[in-house]
């Protein structure tokens, strides 16, 4: 880590509320922190020329199955109903520890590459207590910021996801808690990953948040998505257990009743989209516009790469797309202009960075380039074929970039993108990656030969 980097003459997008875009502008990192943004910044520090560029504050998911890397692809014409079958049932019994660490491992530095900075990693694949290990040791190789959400068992679809009565093991929570997890200023934190009322027995969820709150760790949930979960009124049950609260994250949220908007408004929750999974897989309806009407501050994420891209630039085009859809639809036949609070490009931007900081409980630290944050920030070429003139640096970002156009990563300080090429062995960690999958497919077609057999 260079003690001091200073990013020079960039279009910079602060997303900070107070100190806006900068034109031609300099952000001075201090060892794992931004310690000025501004014009015409002098220190003593590592150069880079951001001249034609744009410095944003790094993405942020808030929701991704990382250790499904591996079988990236393996379901593109799926259903969420297809998907349980053919991912949870089908490939998760299948996984050792060594392809959940193959999948972090790339998975993360697939988010890197992307500019993606912070991950919300939704691990619900601990089939074995060697399998979290695996997964934390491929986030920290990585480098990469995340919360880690330690989640249930998937070696049996019945009983892990059909009203299940097997909690996550509250001991190995605990050790995987205490070994890992003793500062929460390191890049990374933990979570715990439930599955809920409807998935779950009443006893087991209690427990489940239970361990979570003596613990002082977030939770992060699937809710009101597809034709199951968006039929169990999942909110209304958690307030009848008396669960609800600011601790909590609902993920996807497509078929709330307004009650349910309500209650997680008012318990001061958090909300996830994945408005490609969402649209392409069956989830329902992305709910940003309801989510934003009763004041929450939904963040973006990718879900699954089985199926969809890995990248935010497909996010939040997916949910400027559809939303601005929804917006152009509701005044057509009247003619009528489009409603004030149609989305904009910046609150795009906005949601991929701040607002993502923001549900994974860390907008104290991440989703703005604000002096006193840690110093996750990306800088986008904004002199290549597609990007170039920059006219709105914002739009440039939003609705031009794309993945092979993130120039430069830093993540707590620490280069691990520049000139466009990972600072990483991301050679090894392909073959790593690779040699998982190869397995993977090998087991699967076997067990299926098998079953045939019988």
């Amino acid at each position: 880590m260079a003690d001091r980097i200073l990013l020079r003459g960039g279009h910079v997008l602060t997303v900070d509320p107070e100190l806006g875009d900068i034109a031609g502008g300099d952000v001075l990192i201090e060892g794992d922190t931004i310690a000025q943004v501004g014009k015409d910044i002098s220190a003593d520090a590592h150069v880079i020329d951001c001249t034609g560029n744009i410095v944003i504050p790094g993405f942020v998911d808030t929701h991704r199955h990382t250790w499904e890397a591996a079988i990236r692809s393996c379901a593109p014409n799926a259903t969420l109903d297809d998907y349980f079958v053919e991912v949870l049932d089908s490939f998760a019994p299948l996984y050792r520890p060594e392809d959940v660490y193959a999948s972090d491992l790339a998975g993360a530095l697939e988010c890197i590459n992307a500019g993606i900075t912070t991950l919300v990693d939704w691990s619900h694949i601990n089939n074995t207590p060697d399998h979290p290990d695996a997964a934390i040791q491929g986030l920290k190789e990585a480098g990469i910021r995340a919360l880690y959400a330690y989640g249930s068992a998937n070696t049996s679809l019945a009983d892990y996801w059909y009203n299940s009565s097997i909690a996550i093991p509250r001991d190995d929570v605990e050790r995987i808690y205490k070994t890992y997890f003793g500062s929460n200023d390191s890049l990374l934190t933990m979570g715990l990953a439930t599955r809920g009322p409807g998935f779950c027995q009443d006893d087991v969820v209690r427990e489940e948040w239970g361990m979570a709150r003596d613990l002082g760790i977030p939770i992060t949930v699937h809710i009101a998505m597809g034709k199951l979960a968006g039929k169990w009124g999942m909110v209304r049950q958690l307030d009848g257990l008396g669960l609800l609260g600011a601790d909590t994250t609902y993920i996807h949220c497509c078929y709330f009743s307004d009650e349910e908007w309500e209650l997680v408004a008012k318990s001061r929750g958090t909300i996830s989209v994945a408005p490609q999974v969402e649209m392409q897989m069956g989830h329902g309806w992305p709910p940003i516009m309801k989510a934003r009407s009763h004041g929450l501050r939904p963040g973006l994420s990718i879900d699954v790469v089985t199926t969809v891209p890995g990248d935010m630039f497909t996010e939040m085009r997916c949910a400027f797309a559809e939303e601005r859809w929804k917006s152009n639809n509701s005044v057509w036949e009247s003619e009528a202009p489009l409603p004030d609070d149609a989305l904009t490009a910046r609150d795009m931007l906005t949601m991929a960075t701040l607002d993502g900081a923001h549900v994974a409980g860390l907008e104290d630290r991440v989703g703005s380039l604000t002096p006193g944050k840690k110093a996750d920030v990306v800088v986008i070429d904004g002199k290549a074929p597609g990007t170039a003139p920059v006219i709105d640096p914002v739009a440039t970002v939003v609705l031009c970039a794309d993945t092979a156009n993130v120039d430069t990563v830093i993540i707590g300080g620490a280069i691990q993108k520049r000139g466009g090429k990972l600072t990483a062995d991301w050679e090894s960690a392909r073959k790593k990656l690779e040699a998982s999958s190869g397995y993977l497919l090998d087991a699967l077609a076997k067990k299926k030969q098998e079953s045939q057999e019988s």
